[in-house]
């Protein structure tokens, strides 16, 4: 296929009840499939408001006709069907109750579900080996995992489950001893560096999350004769982490002929400021990164409770749009309420559907082979959570990623990449999970460090590579002389900024104390309300072995008032960071800019998408200006239009202004 012949697809995931008028449902679905351009539809299978439990006996029969009845249907006008089971162990309890005879999932405070399932239950595996056995022999695209095969949220029980006795006996067999599960909460949360045995419940999980996806991906292979594959739906990786998840090691163990599909959660489900598309981006690209080349990618496009009214489709829309950026192979489309049952009666859907069509078809058309993404690079470890050490002793200290980092720069206009880059920024306390000698290379290159990393890595030694020496972190409410931080003020000229320009830092949680060394350049000062400094706010230093440092004083930067002035500072500061040799695209011209960055061989391409409500006109600041750039205007909900560009005091600003959450794609 050539490139220009390429367009998005969309899965559309729709519930189809069992029922003696199903067969007129199921072509009622494929009618409006064929009028929106649908390649796929997912059947879902007793979810949500229908689900009853974990299906057996009459029950199952009766979902398993439809789903055959209904899959009949809409393969013979054309389409391609999976099929997405509700549960595995189940999301959460909701009144339902177990009746299968199933191990209940236990809570690290001891709560024990009605209706979820231990990983560790023989009689769960087997039944959801038999109820996935059973569906695959309909000859299903993807049969999907849903994403509450985790250990984590799983209400009502606090954080989760994987506290079973089941799972403690496992456990007891690596220790060398019976354990209770008061003595390995305490062990594993334990305040200071990480207990052995935290590591090694991590093992337990993933071993037993291992053998079940082993399980699944043998008998769909066997009752489909290799004809289906498997599909992953996931959550957030900072939250995997806590659990142990191996991901490499997780989708071999699903794969069918080596064929898996990956499901990644990225945005939020109900109406979102659109400056949190930050977060979404930063999803998408960190996932992207954990996935094997062979693995494709079906993003989650969704509203919930499942009805127009949670999420606009402007928003919706600009979701979409994110996905395709990222390189998505389709859109799995959850935005028809689960008991809809007939699709002609939603034309909302429809309309929103058939509009978001042609940005979404331009962006496929043109989708560059083996993007590179472009950015500051913000390293992260798929076991993050067995690194960090714990102060208040609770699960959910352990999950920790570099979201808020991500939110910092693409919030000011400053694009990002999981990968690894000349530039790369390390926040809080994701300082504690790499080795010194991850540190070290890090150090070699342009680092930006917030106070929370700055502190952490001084203790380790490492001031001397820093330019400074970051004290303890002093928090909000700390009244240590010369009183409260307050303002930070600009020490010299720093690019566009003039000496004594000043910021907010009234409200940042926290500050590291920062004691410039011989060498370092002081940005800016911390000064108290009554105008005495009380320590640096921003140094730039050229360290002894070439690398060049950024260090912010403040412990939660994305926290930070933004402002004008902030971007200024920032972005003075990327350009430090890449020394003789700027490559890096940085946007500005109003707030909420957020960009998207990548290359293809020689071919560059800038997204930029504006998060504010207000229309604004992006410049783009870059370091060797092409010949020539071809810049195209993505309207919400609207058809592609060339746009025109024009110089503006050194940068590339776009003519035409740019709608909220709409995108202007920059290819040179």
């Amino acid at each position: 296929m050539s490139p220009l012949a390429r367009r998005a697809r969309y899965h559309l995931r729709f519930q189809l009840s069992p029922g003696d008028d199903i067969g007129d449902r199921a072509r009622s679905l494929a009618k409006v499939c064929g009028e929106n351009g649908v390649d796929e539809v997912v059947l879902l299978l007793g979810a949500e408001q229908l689900h009853t439990g974990h299906l057996a006996g009459l029950d199952e029969a009766r979902w398993f006709a439809a789903a055959a009845e209904a899959g009949r249907v809409l393969t013979d006008a054309g389409l391609d069907v999976s099929l997405n089971p509700w549960v595995t162990v189940g999301h959460a309890d909701r009144g339902r109750v177990d009746r299968l005879g199933f191990a209940p999932m236990v809570s690290p405070t001891g709560e024990i579900a009605t209706a979820q399932a231990s990983f560790a239950c023989p009689k769960w595996r087997g039944w959801l080996y038999a109820h996935y056995g059973l569906f695959a022999g309909l000859g299903f695209r993807v049969l999907w995992v849903e994403d509450d095969f985790r250990f984590h949220n799983h209400a009502p029980l606090t954080w989760g489950g994987g506290f079973e006795p089941l799972m403690l006996e496992r456990l007891a067999a690596l220790v060398g001893e019976p354990v209770t599960r008061e003595q390995v909460v305490a062990a594993v949360t334990s305040p200071g560096p990480p207990h052995s045995w935290r590591a090694l419940l991590q093992q337990v999980w993933r071993t037993a999350q291992l053998e079940v996806a082993e399980g699944l991906a043998r008998v769909v292979h066997e009752r489909s004769g290799g004809g289906s594959q498997l599909g992953l739906m996931s959550s957030r990786p900072a939250l995997h982490s806590v659990e142990g998840r191996d991901w490499e090691a997780l989708f071999a163990a699903l794969a069918v002929r080596r064929q898996v599909t990956h499901r990644p959660h990225f945005a939020p489900y109900s109406d979102a400021p659109a400056r949190g598309l930050t977060s979404a981006l930063w999803n998408l690209e960190l996932q992207r990164t954990l996935r094997p080349r062979q693995v494709s990618c079906e993003p989650e496009i969704e509203n919930w409770p499942h009805t127009s009214w949670s999420k606009s489709d402007t928003q919706t829309w600009s979701e979409m749009v994110a996905a395709q950026l990222s390189g998505a192979d389709a859109l799995l489309l959850n935005v028809h309420p689960t008991h809809a049952e007939r699709a002609e009666d939603f034309p909302r859907v429809d309309r929103l559907l058939h509009r978001s069509r042609p940005a979404l078809d331009w962006l496929a058309a043109r989708r560059p082979e083996r993007a590179v993404p472009l950015g500051v690079g913000l390293p992260w470890r798929q076991d993050t959570a067995m690194r960090l050490p714990t102060v208040t002793g609770r699960l959910d200290e352990l999950e920790s990623d570099p979201a808020t980092a991500a939110d910092f720069l693409l919030g000011y206009g400053v694009p990002v990449t999981a990968q690894h880059a000349p530039v790369q920024a390390l926040f809080g306390r994701l300082a504690h999970a790499f080795d010194d000698d991850e540190v070290r290379a890090l150090l070699h290159g342009g680092l930006l460090l917030d106070g929370g990393a700055a502190h952490i890595l001084a203790e380790r030694g490492f001031a001397g590579l820093l330019g400074v020496r970051a004290g303890r972190l002093a928090a909000r409410s700390d009244q240590l002389p010369p009183g409260p931080y307050a303002v930070e003020q600009v020490a010299e000229k720093a690019g566009a900024m003039d000496e004594g320009a000043q910021l907010s830092v009234d409200v940042q949680p926290a500050l590291a104390r920062l004691e410039p060394l011989p060498g370092a350049q002081v940005l800016t000062r911390i000064r108290t309300p009554d105008g005495r400094t009380w320590g640096a706010g921003r140094c730039h230093f050229v360290n002894a072995v070439g690398g060049r440092v950024a260090v912010l004083a403040a412990a939660a930067p994305a926290e930070l008032a933004r402002s004008d002035e902030g971007q200024r500072l920032l972005h003075a500061s990327i350009r430090f960071l890449e020394g003789d040799d700027p490559r890096l695209p940085l946007v500005s011209g109003a707030p909420h800019l957020i960009p998207h960055a990548s290359r293809a061989g020689d071919v560059h391409r800038l997204a930029v998408v504006n998060g504010s409500a207000d229309p604004a006109r992006p410049r783009i600041d870059l370091p060797s200006p092409p010949s020539s750039v071809r810049t195209t205007l993505l309207t919400p909900l609207d058809m592609p239009a060339h746009a025109a560009t024009r110089p503006t005091d050194g940068l590339l600003e776009l003519e035409p202004e740019l709608p909220h959450r709409g995108w202007a794609v920059f290819d040179w």
